[in-house]
């Protein structure tokens, strides 16, 4: 069985995945709007029809800021966590999940798994296909067993890697917004998703997709080098703030589970002190809606 996945946004400003086979599909997360989502997808042609159903992540806007509408109007059922819905504020009648048990839909599994960020019950998600399995891992405040597990069986992955760490030390945020960003419970870094990528890659592990970049603590061009020098085969993509991505496709053979790359013997090389594009972001305004 083989997956096809794209991110049609990623970022502070609006996050929507799609994950799916021939037949069926699933959305993660629907942070833009219904006629953002519908432009999106038709524009890559992927059927709206074969979306079967949209899975939350977390409560926070730019992860369900188009769900009310876009459920509703193709009728699709919404899988969310009780705690997730009750500090929402949707009114919808979501399907309930929990880690405990996957989500079938068709041919495809979803595993939720607990994820440490600033939210009220959030998931992370593993989305299989037969043997093919595709990770959703963003809006991660720092790497956890969970996250090096489901890491290591993806054939296909969205990795968060939010922020720069020099950029975010000497940007413009308030002290207070810095430390929520980097203090355990809300993004990873680029060093931070590099060291999941290196310790637990396997060899299938055909694609990378870098997401959930701040536009003004990141820059596309620095985290995309940074990856693509240790990529050894791995295609490297960055999903864009404001544009899909292509769509990807993986068929990896009914295979056992590959086994783990070994892990590094040398050092992960950091990158050098990041150039601040100072005349881009002298003049931008402050995001607060950064989770």
């Amino acid at each position: 069985m083989s997956l096809y996945f794209t991110s049609l946004n990623s970022g502070s400003n609006g996050n929507c995945y799609y994950i799916g086979n021939s037949q069926e599909a699933v959305l993660v997360d629907a942070g833009i709007s219904c006629k953002e989502t519908e432009r999106r997808m038709e524009r890559l042609g992927l059927d709206m029809g074969k979306v079967k159903a949209i899975i939350v992540s977390h409560e926070h806007v730019d992860h369900i800021r188009g769900i009310p509408v876009l459920s509703k109007k193709h009728n699709l059922p919404v899988y969310i966590t009780e705690a997730t819905l009750r500090h929402s504020g949707m009114q919808l009648a979501g399907k309930t999940f929990s880690a405990a048990e996957p989500i079938e839909i068709g041919s495809l599994q979803i595993k939720p798994f607990v994820k440490y960020h600033d939210a009220a019950d959030p998931h992370s998600f593993l989305i299989s296909c037969g043997q093919a399995r595709v990770g959703v891992f963003t809006d991660i405040g720092r790497p956890c067993g969970e996250l090096a597990h489901h890491f290591s069986m993806c054939h296909a992955a969205f990795l968060e890697t939010n922020y720069d760490a020099e950029m975010l030390d000497k940007g413009r945020y308030p002290i207070f917004l810095k430390n929520r960003i980097r203090g355990g419970h809300g993004h990873l870094s680029n060093n931070e998703a590099l060291e999941v990528f290196l310790k637990h890659r396997t060899r299938h592990l055909s694609h990378v997709l870098l997401s959930h970049l701040s536009q003004d603590n990141n820059d596309p061009e620095l985290v995309h080098s940074l990856f693509t020098r240790h990529a050894n085969g791995t295609e490297i993509v960055v999903a864009g703030r404001y544009a899909e991505t292509p769509v990807f496709h993986i068929n990896p053979s009914e295979a056992p589970v590959p086994k783990l790359l070994p892990v590094p013997q040398q050092q992960v090389q950091l990158p050098a002190p990041s150039l601040l594009k100072a005349s881009k972001q002298k003049n931008r305004p402050i995001q607060t809606t950064l989770f």
